[in-house]
């Protein structure tokens, strides 16, 4: 995961200062106590899209298996 991270951000063309801006920023504007609540809904979504998107997946293969056996 820490390489797909790197990788995103390297696309984005964020540095390491850039990347120290925008984490002080998130910090001053949401507090040291809001963060790891964001953080925790943010996980949450990003787990909700995987399984929405495994769903997706599988539907589309059973799909594609069904007509064939007919």
């Amino acid at each position: 995961m820490n390489m797909e991270f790197g990788s995103i951000l390297a696309f984005m063309g964020l540095g390491g200062q850039e990347i120290f801006l925008v984490a002080l920023f998130i910090l001053l504007f949401f507090g040291a106590k809001k963060i790891p609540e964001l953080m925790r809904g943010l996980g949450q979504g990003i787990n909700e899209f995987k399984n929405a998107t495994k769903d997706v997946k599988e539907n589309i293969e059973k799909g594609m298996e069904d007509p064939m056996k007919n």
